[in-house]
């Protein structure tokens, strides 16, 4: 397939040098010049698929180009770029067919939205949802520049995941193609966010979102009651986007209440994530209240397998007297095991169960190529998701607690991305083996990559000796050690992974249901 040719025109064309770049690493062939009069020549002897045009140039304006680019190539698209918003010019310009028009600065993402909009649009199957996300792309380019609160953060991941699986029902990957790019935006954005305000949020009387160790406390406790049994269903490893993929079938049975997000702690993973919300304690108090619970990394043994025991201790320092029980489903068999004897959890106040299949998908992906091949995209991974839910044992429980008259909560520890970005880090055989965060001594690494953090009491983190320190992975990058490099990076690559900074890891939901009828 030959390139799309674009040929651009502007009097300051070198400040666009960036812009030209970002076009031509997306296979565009772009053709530049200063002025109307030598885009007119070059119209007369070459062929271009589209022209982004200056409106302000000396010599020819860009409405005497665009008018005369037109008397040669009337079916041409031109795309007019102004500094000025003035009524009558935008009058001249869609008098005289423009394609686009977009106001000066422009950024790339806005430039590849109006080649996808103007060249791809044949291929768009749902015209509608592309219009509208057309024009909130503006807005969420604004706001973007302007989201500086945890809560804005949340309500920003929850637009962009809203369009996302809006986009999901076209059968072309064009505008999909411009939200991950906003979507990497946002997340480059959130990350300098975490790095500048995560440490603030363990001060006293810090402006801090709800995080994984006050969930029971200030999200779960107000919802229990004696009159009412609760299910509470943690899925590991469910990202804010899987939670709505399988959200209709829930809705079949239950009505949703309330749903909230919240955010997990760092590292975003099971072991530090999911002990904190059973303990309802940070992982460096965990160490010191119960050392017979707490596994660091480099332990040996399950670092997940206290959690009753972490939430028993949790109850008693509250003062709270329920009864309940735990079940952790880690196979086919225990989640059919506790459906068919879904029955017996009447008694108690608040039925717990820890559903690990997320999380064994996620790493499925990683060992096996058919899995990657299923789950290759976002899209397919919550596809996946919604057709393993709609099949589990997951949702005969949940239509059993709809028929036993429970209150349905759904959670999870943290997220996952999907990682295509490797980076360099350096550390000796103790140093820990996630590969969106590490922990040792002596780390090297590229700081731009990496939020560093070397007082670990400063958030919450134990230290496994006196020189520890944590690093915790930006946007969709994984961290690599030198050695067989290439083998690792092309075995890691493309594969969902936590532990680091990221809103897919660390922006998740809270859900509350009530039966229906």
């Amino acid at each position: 397939m030959s390139k799309i040719k674009i040929l651009w025109v502007d009097d300051e064309i070198d400040l666009l040098k960036p812009h030209i770049l970002f076009l031509t690493k997306k296979d565009y062939e772009v053709t530049t010049c200063q002025s109307g009069m030598e885009a007119v020549e070059i119209i007369e002897t070459q062929n271009f698929d589209i022209v982004f045009l200056d409106e302000n140039m000396p010599g020819l304006t860009g409405i005497e180009t665009l008018s005369e680019i037109k008397t040669r190539r009337r079916n041409l698209p031109v795309v007019m770029i102004t500094k000025s918003e003035e009524e009558y010019i935008m009058e001249e310009a869609i008098g005289a067919n423009i394609a686009d028009y977009l106001i000066k600065p422009v950024n790339p993402n806005q430039i590849l939205l109006s080649l996808k909009k103007n060249l791809d649009h044949s291929r768009l199957v749902n015209e509608t949802t592309t219009s509208k996300y057309q024009q909130a792309f503006r807005k969420l380019a604004m706001d973007l520049n302007q989201v500086n609160t945890h809560e804005e953060w949340a309500e920003m991941y929850k637009q962009l995941l809203y369009w996302e699986m809006e986009l999901d029902q076209l059968d072309d990957n064009s505008m999909i193609e411009i939200l991950e790019s906003q979507k990497e935006e946002a997340n480059s954005a959130f990350f300098k966010f975490i790095s500048k305000n995560y440490q603030s949020w363990f001060e006293r009387n810090a402006d801090a979102p709800t995080l994984s160790h006050q969930l029971f406390k200030t999200k779960i406790l107000p919802e229990l009651s004696k009159e009412q049994p609760t299910l509470l269903v943690v899925v590991d490893n469910l990202r804010y986007d899987q939670f709505k993929a399988i959200e209709p079938t829930i809705n079949n049975y239950f009505k949703k209440e309330t749903e909230d997000a919240f955010y997990s702690i760092l590292p975003t993973a099971t072991q530090y994530a999911r002990n904190a919300i059973f303990s309802g304690l940070m992982p460096l108090d965990m160490q010191k209240l119960h050392p017979n619970y707490w596994l660091n990394d480099t332990d040996e043994g399950g670092k997940n397998m206290k959690e009753d025991e972490f939430f028993q201790a949790q109850l008693k320092r509250l003062g709270v007297e329920i009864d309940y029980s735990y079940h952790k489903i880690i196979s086919l068999e225990q989640g059919k095991n506790l459906a068919d004897n879904f029955a017996k959890c009447k008694k108690d106040d608040l039925t717990i169960v820890v559903y690990n299949f997320v999380d064994m998908l996620s790493h499925s992906k990683t060992e096996m190529q058919v899995i990657k091949e299923l789950a290759s995209t976002d899209k397919s991974y919550r596809s996946l998701t919604k057709s393993w839910f709609k099949n589990s044992p997951l949702l005969d429980m949940i239509i059993k607690a709809k028929h036993f008259g429970f209150k349905l909560i759904i959670t999870t520890d943290h997220g996952t991305i999907n990682v295509s970005t490797p980076t360099k880090i350096v550390g000796d055989k103790n140093t820990s083996t996630n590969l969106r965060y590490k922990t040792g001594r002596s780390l090297t690494y590229n700081n731009k990559d990496v939020y560093a953090v070397k007082k670990l009491d400063s958030i919450r983190l134990p230290s496994i000796n006196m020189s520890s320190s944590f690093v915790f992975a930006k946007g969709d990058y994984f961290l690599a050690y030198p050695n067989n490099y290439n083998y690792y990076v092309k075995y890691y690559k493309n594969t969902f992974q936590h532990g680091g900074i990221s809103l897919e890891e660390m922006i998740i939901p809270f859900s509350v249901f009530l039966p229906k009828g």
